[in-house]
């Protein structure tokens, strides 16, 4: 059962309907639904609650870090008890963009992997033009049991090789099928195979040959299937393992 391990499912009902229907079609069998922040929360968790192969990540991503207050941070908390609930965030730190000062991309950053560790549940890690201050924070604050998954991986394999020893995960995305990113590709045919989780982190991203259109859950079988060539593995054993890697990390996967 092929697992999309990060997508954002966007629109109406309908839509959302549609995407999945066409994700199911296509042989994708899992999906984790991501909220990026607060106002997408409930939204996502209906979704979940709707669909038995739907689990949630509910967090706030750090573009959206200015808008986080005392009331929300236990608003979100109260949404993460559910069980639907298996990731905290999209969060993390992004100085590319800089959308939220950086200090304040920081605190709630550390608010949010104390929210994991108090719940019990791994994170949901953005990085990005951040990777030595993402690390840095992680080993200040120290992680969850199961720590979590450095979400659409696009960092160097120094910081490949600290987060695999801190624990996490590794999810790659159909950045991996672009031609100018071998360095990931590179990385990704050498991360231990039960440290990997294949994404399309749609809408964003497309992998080949549907680059340049908008993304969506069908097309992480284009991931897997390339990631899979990377590795000398057949689709199927790909599929396989990384399901069980996504089962090991928050204890659900589709068949179970």
């Amino acid at each position: 059962m092929l697992v999309d391990a990060h997508c954002h499912l966007r629109g109406g009902e309908e839509e959302i309907e549609a995407t999945l229907a066409r994700a199911r079609k296509a042989g994708v069998g899992g999906f984790v639904a991501v909220a990026a922040e607060l106002a997408d929360a409930e939204p996502v968790l209906t979704v979940a609650r709707r669909h038995a192969d739907v689990v949630a990540s509910l967090g706030v991503h750090p573009h959206e870090a200015s808008t986080w207050n005392l009331e929300g941070e236990a608003r979100l908390e109260g949404l993460l008890m559910a069980p639907e609930v298996r990731f905290v965030g999209e969060t993390g730190l992004d100085w590319h963009y800089d959308l939220s000062p950086r200090d304040v991309q920081e605190r709630v950053f550390r608010a949010q992997i104390g929210l994991a560790r108090r719940l019990g549940k791994p994170l949901m890690i953005h990085t990005r033009a951040a990777g030595l201050e993402t690390l840095r924070i992680l080993r200040e604050e120290g992680t969850p049991v199961v720590p979590g998954v450095i979400h659409c991986f696009s960092e160097d394999r120094t910081f490949a090789q600290a987060a695999l020893d801190m624990g996490f995960y590794l999810s790659f995305s159909g950045i991996i099928t672009f031609k100018k990113a071998a360095d990931i590709a590179e990385i990704a045919a050498w991360a231990p195979l039960d440290r990997i989780l294949v994404e399309t982190d749609s809408p964003y991203l497309a992998p080949v040959p549907h680059r340049g259109r908008t993304n969506e859950p069908a097309y992480v079988v284009h991931v897997a299937r390339h990631l899979a060539s990377l590795r000398g593995l057949s689709f199927e054993s790909l599929v396989e393992q990384t399901t069980q890697n996504l089962e090991a990390l928050c204890g659900w996967a589709p068949s179970s």
